[in-house]
């Protein structure tokens, strides 16, 4: 039997007014009314929480979500992934990632874009959770 360790225990569960107020917090960068980029500890948070969202309500482990320099996460009910380099990934930059989040901006046209990077063929499936809060 496989014993759970410190850096395998399940992460604590988002709670959605601490996602709401992490979002705010960096909302008019988000949306192009300010060009003074959020101190990196609020951006942090906002990508990081928003993330987990996402892995909390699309469990799974066939599409790996990447926004560096601040998280990575497994989401999508399917065949697991556990060496190399996953078959199904989405990568973006924060301010993209927070975009879809708030429903700014819709996955087709930021792959499109070429704002996000989507290769495999499961790794569209994420639209289907985004927008994850409307401000």
């Amino acid at each position: 039997m496989r014993r759970i360790g410190p850096a395998m225990a399940p992460r604590k569960s988002v709670d959605p007014a601490e996602l709401r107020g992490a979002l705010q917090r960096v909302e008019a960068w988000v949306s192009g009314h300010s060009d003074e980029k959020p101190a990196r500890a609020d951006l942090a948070a906002a990508v990081r929480l928003s993330a987990r969202t996402l892995e909390q309500i699309a469990p799974g482990s066939s599409v790996e979500v990447r926004v560096p320099p601040f998280v990575a996460v497994q989401c999508i009910e399917g065949p697991r992934h556990t060496r190399g380099t996953p078959p199904n990934v989405v990568e973006t930059d924060p301010r993209t990632w927070l975009r879809l989040v708030v429903g700014r901006e819709m996955f087709d046209d930021a792959v499109g874009a070429g704002g996000v990077d989507a290769s495999g063929a499961r790794a569209g499936e994420i639209a289907h959770w985004l927008p994850l809060l409307r401000l």
